[in-house]
């Protein structure tokens, strides 16, 4: 490879998109952080750095048309043309259907489902003119239903319609689509689950490891190093696909 690969991580400041970012540093690619607070960028971007990549710490709101553009102009002029996108940005707003409001289902459609649209949209050109990309959607289990996640669940399960799409889309063009589907991952967001169910965050996790098969609850870094394979040239004829990552089949 000639020139340094470009890749930009949304939601990339902690859990999953972290350990997505630095593991795609350690692959050699440069990697646009980005976060909806660029001051929380700071120590993926550091970590990158003192383990001597690239990186570049990004501020935007996913959701918003004018943020992405800005947010993808600026990264191809800083870092070069984006070729590898990770839609992970996420938010939960978790509730039973009677009692979910317009404002939470707005929330997490909008973030989840409009941030992958937008930011497939901005950096497909790029991806286009070097006849080369990859795109990966972070869906989850809960695309298959989870109670209180009626949101959640609508925006993952989309995101498998999306990825096939695009796959079928730009494929011509050298870009793969895939979609990432984590299980039980210890992240900050699972522990905003376990509160919300009023259960002890360690008791939960003895609980789920008990129900998978390979008997341990999932870290960030598993599914980093299935994004880091699916962004990796040798995955050039895997598209369209969604892998569940859980420890064990899903339906």
């Amino acid at each position: 490879m000639s020139e340094q690969r470009v890749a930009i991580v949304t939601g990339a400041a902690r859990g999953i998109g972290a350990a997505t970012a630095r593991r795609l540093a350690v692959d050699g690619l440069a990697v646009a952080v980005v976060d909806i607070d660029e001051s929380a960028t700071g120590a993926t971007v550091a970590a990158i750095a003192e383990a001597g990549g690239r990186a570049l710490g990004v501020g935007a709101d996913v959701s918003d048309r004018s943020q992405v553009e800005a947010a993808v102009e600026r990264i191809a002029a800083d870092l070069g043309a984006p070729t590898v996108l990770v839609n992970n940005a996420g938010v939960l707003r978790d509730n039973l259907l009677f009692k979910m409001s317009d404002a939470d289902w707005d929330m997490v459609l909008g973030v989840h489902l409009r941030g992958a649209f937008l930011f497939s949209q901005a950096t497909q050109q790029h991806m286009v003119e070097q006849r080369w990309g990859r795109i990966i959607n972070l869906s989850s289990t809960s695309a298959l239903g989870n109670r209180g996640q009626a949101n959640y669940a609508a925006a993952k399960a989309g995101l498998q319609g999306f990825t096939k799409t695009l796959a079928i889309e730009l494929g011509p063009f050298g870009v793969t689509v895939n979609a990432v589907a984590p299980g039980f991952i210890v992240t900050d967001m699972t522990a905003a689950t376990a509160a919300r169910m009023k259960v002890d965050f360690e008791a939960l996790q003895k609980h789920a490891e008990a129900e998978i098969p390979v008997r341990r609850v999932g870290r960030p870094e598993d599914i980093a190093h299935t994004i880091s394979f699916l962004a990796s040239a040798g995955a050039s004829f895997v598209s369209g696909q969604v892998l569940y990552v859980a420890g064990g089949p899903k339906d």
